[in-house]
């Protein structure tokens, strides 16, 4: 690969991390601002639901329609975390110091119910409330506009543990859901009889999908998670996410390293905006929170990339 000429396309590469996936948004929206021009997109978990608006937007109203299309989305998860019961009282939130749900009695029991039970035995009925909310937004046609970006949505198949691609045909409701399906909380999503969890255990998100037919002239990667840690995780539900997020760096950067010295990488990096978050922010919607990951995004994106 490494002989191949670029095709002069613009590659957007886009890393899950839950609610923290609002820095990505923050990211994307000061790059559409300053005029970015985006060919591909290929993401995982909250990063696919975010390159499913970029494109539709793009094909309804340009730049200020994958904006506005963005903030939909996002608006509709701090509408939905409004009504959930996981939510941190005020003097939980006065004793955590800021954005930590750890406090929250429904987030200790979902701790324990976790380390006890499978996820069929916790929800039985197989309840995924990003279904409920990604129903109503995900528009098949504006995805297969010839307009559109050429999108893809990583899942991981349970069987072989490897990436399934999907591209902007196959999406829907289901893909987005498996890429974005944790196992300790859902059961797998079925799609066309195979298993999926999410994504980012095959890739976080898997590049090869923007490196074909061509490479593309540059690649932009919109990091989700903090790549580096100071000191050593103490429960089990930080060392699972550790363990979790190291397997994921693992993967993406054997693929960076193998990327054709023809690219041009440029990358946003969310350390600044996450390190001092805990685990249990990703699942925080709170709109105050989404919006301060959302700015420091696009603070991230108004300083020269590395």
């Amino acid at each position: 690969m490494a002989g191949k000429q670029t095709d002069g396309r613009i590659a957007l590469a886009l890393q899950g991390g839950g609610s923290h996936g609002a820095f990505t948004w923050g990211v994307v929206d000061r790059l559409l601002e300053d005029g970015q021009r985006i060919d591909s997109i290929c993401g995982v978990s909250s990063g696919a639901m975010i390159g499913v608006m970029v494109t539709q937007g793009l094909v309804q109203d340009g730049p200020a329609g994958a904006r506005a299309a963005m903030r939909r989305l996002w608006q509709r998860v701090a509408d939905a975390h409004a009504l959930s019961p996981l939510q941190a009282a005020p003097l939980e939130r006065w004793l955590s110091g800021g954005w930590d749900l750890s406090n929250s009695m429904l987030w200790q029991g979902m701790e324990v119910a976790m380390r006890m039970f499978s996820p069929a035995q916790i929800n039985p009925f197989g309840h995924n409330p990003l279904r409920a909310l990604l129903e109503d937004l995900v528009e098949p046609h504006l995805l297969t506009d010839p307009r559109a970006p050429r999108l893809t949505v990583a899942a991981t198949d349970v069987q072989t543990g490897r990436a399934v691609f999907f591209d902007n045909t196959a999406i829907d409701v289901d893909v987005l859901c498996a890429s974005a399906c944790l196992p300790f909380v859902f059961p797998a999503v079925q799609i066309k009889g195979r298993a999926y969890w999410d994504g980012g255990y095959a890739g976080n998100p898997p590049l090869a999908p923007l490196l074909r037919p061509d490479p593309p002239a540059e690649l932009i990667l919109v990091r989700a998670q903090a790549a580096h840690r100071s000191g050593v995780p103490a429960t089990p539900t930080e060392i699972t996410n550790r363990l979790n997020e190291i397997a994921c760096q693992n993967v993406l950067d054997a693929e960076l390293a193998a990327l054709p010295a023809s690219v041009k990488l440029r990358t946003y990096h969310a350390d600044d905006a996450l390190l001092h978050l805990p685990i249990s922010s990703k699942m925080n919607g709170e709109a105050a929170f989404l919006r301060e990951l959302f700015e420091g995004g696009r603070a991230a994106a108004g300083k020269p990339a590395p």
